[in-house]
């Protein structure tokens, strides 16, 4: 079985696929971002005395987690109009890597906060501090830093993820990559390229995150140096 790898056709794709990359990554960035911010509040929510907000956390965990985010996607473009909620595919996708993301890191977040040994709570609340300024100052710091790695491969998937939004025809990476596929019939070398280009992107969300992590923990210990 003789192959010749062409790569020259898509050369005259070049410019779709580096659309597609750029949305891809204002994809991954918005569904870190928000799903982080998502997941640290479902956290604290899951840690309140009250049971009401602990239940509806851990109903929404459970079901980001143990649902596909394909089946996510689609529940959000084609279900949510059934009930008079449009949405355009960009931000229906948007909104759903967010929701999924945010749904991982909550977990995660959770298990770092109850991770910390019961006797800073007491300690915090000696010094007089409300149950929300302990999780600040004395419980989320260092609980985060603790968890930061499974958070950055968590991060990392959900930019792999971002490959299912091409179904409902957004163009991300792989959307293009489809198109080029089928109007060139150079499957192998497409998908080659992108693969390539994927696994790039693995090591530099990687790199990035990492040192935006030591950035933000190293200033915040010394935050904390100066206040005590």
């Amino acid at each position: 079985m003789n192959y010749t790898f062409q790569f020259g056709p898509l050369v005259a794709y070049l410019p779709q696929l580096l659309n597609g990359l750029w949305l891809t990554l204002v994809l991954s960035f918005l569904g870190i971002f928000g799903g982080f911010m998502i997941g640290v509040a479902c956290a604290v929510a899951s840690t309140l005395p009250s049971r009401l907000p602990r239940f509806l956390v851990r109903c929404y965990v459970e079901v980001m987690r143990n649902t596909p985010l394909l089946v996510q996607i689609f529940v959000i473009f084609f279900g949510l109009p059934n009930i008079g909620i449009r949405m355009s595919p960009m931000n229906s996708v948007l909104i759903a890597l967010m929701l999924n993301n945010g749904g991982y890191i909550a977990e995660i977040v959770r298990g770092g906060i109850q991770s910390t040994h019961r006797s800073q709570f007491e300690a915090a609340e000696s010094l007089g501090l409300s149950y929300f300024q302990t999780l600040r100052f004395v419980i989320l710091p260092p609980a985060l830093e603790k968890v930061f790695s499974p958070v950055v491969s968590q991060c990392v998937l959900l930019m792999l993820s971002t490959s299912l939004v091409s179904a409902i025809g957004v163009e991300d990476l792989t959307g293009a990559a489809m198109i080029a596929s089928s109007e060139t019939f150079r499957t192998m070398e497409v998908y080659l390229v992108i693969a390539a280009i994927y696994v790039s992107l693995n090591f530099v969300f990687r790199a990035l995150l990492n040192a935006a992590g030591l950035i933000i923990f190293t200033r915040s210990r010394r935050t904390l140096l100066r206040r005590t």
